[in-house]
């Protein structure tokens, strides 16, 4: 195919030449002919794309269509109940209830009633009026070691960070929270202003890295934890041991996304690549975890501290539960991840 590009290219030349000298005013053929030949050219040696450099110009087609690919799949292809991650019938429930509009539907469910996974909620004949009922139902989160323990919301918002998420996607979900009276987890990587500006309820997560609370060499910092988490906003400390995105291994934050903002967020240093490494250094085994918890509720005034984890081995979730009985210092929440990826750190082999 670059055999006959070249050919093409020094066809057109001549064409466009012999029709400029038939007649000047053909000179303008050269608008269409030249950035065609000049773009065959560049193709031709470009190092970055095997597909356009064999293919000049006309491989370019290939990118065109796997641009267009998922607009064509979701407009003439997908049904409204099989997208994924969310079909179309729930964007569109999303949609309307964003811009309060009428969300009901009429001629009873498109959805297959007797499939596995199918959800419902289950009829009574004895059914209670709302108006009796708690409408905003709370759970109390805090033994009796905590000092300010914290009525949660039986819905709220998990894990993702300022980076992974914009900062309009964060002023939204901390927004909506304050609206919602829920609590909104900041992710591992740190309290910014956008989460503390609309005011919602925040539960701070600490990961391997501490970000936000952490010494230049990356590890824990009391002083820093104990002023930010003294701030209203945040209601409950989560520790992170594991998530789904990034099972056995840490994450790596390249320097390109390390800006002035992020390292100012993260107390880390602008333009270095940032290391989260797999397993914590403030604690190695569930006897010093444990502690460490105590330290955190201690430097909090007492505020609600919990831990994420995915189950894996089971002995190592009985070995925790063993160390707060033989300790008598106990996590006042457990979060229980799943086994697929998040917001931007998951590898395509977890997600």
């Amino acid at each position: 195919m670059r055999k006959a590009f070249v050919a093409i290219a020094a066809f057109l030349v001549a064409l466009t030449i012999m029709l400029g000298l038939y007649h000047p005013f053909l000179w303008w053929t050269f608008l269409f002919t030249g950035p065609f030949v000049l773009l065959g050219i560049y193709d031709l040696y470009q190092p970055k794309h095997s597909i356009v450099r064999n293919y000049p110009v006309f491989g370019r087609l290939r990118y065109f269509m796997e641009e267009l690919r998922p607009k064509v799949y979701q407009y003439f292809v997908e049904s409204d109940t099989n997208g994924k991650p969310f079909s179309r019938l729930n964007r569109s429930l999303i949609y309307q209830r964003a811009k309060k509009d009428n969300d009901t539907i009429p001629f009873g469910t498109q959805l297959d009633v007797y499939e596995n996974g199918y959800e419902w909620l289950s009829h009574s004949i004895a059914a209670i009026s709302h108006h009796e009922l708690d409408v905003n139902p709370r759970v109390m989160v805090g033994g009796p070691d905590c000092k300010q323990p914290y009525a949660a919301s039986i819905y709220n918002i998990s894990a993702m960070s300022f980076g992974s998420l914009s900062q309009n996607a964060i002023l939204a979900l901390n927004g909506g929270a304050k609206m919602g009276g829920f609590a909104h987890n900041t992710g591992e990587g740190g309290i910014s202003d956008y989460h503390t500006g609309p005011g919602g309820d925040l539960i701070w997560q600490i990961g391997t890295g501490y970000f936000g609370c952490r010494n230049p060499d990356g590890t824990f910092n009391p002083e820093a934890f104990a002023e930010r988490s003294k701030m209203e906003n945040v209601r409950m400390i989560e520790i992170k041991l594991s998530q789904g995105a990034k099972p056995g291994h840490g994450g790596m934050l390249p320097a390109k996304k390390v800006t002035p903002e992020v390292a100012r967020i993260r107390l880390v240093k602008e333009g270095f690549d940032v290391n989260s490494p797999p397993a914590h250094s403030a604690f190695a085994t569930p006897l010093e975890m444990i502690q460490f918890v105590k330290q955190l509720r201690e430097l909090s005034q007492g505020k609600p501290v919990g831990i994420k984890l995915c189950i894996g081995r089971r002995t190592e979730f009985l070995a925790i539960c063993k160390a707060m009985v033989d300790t008598g210092i106990y996590v006042d929440f457990i979060t229980v991840d799943g086994g697929e990826g998040g917001t931007g750190a998951a590898p395509q082999e977890f997600s």
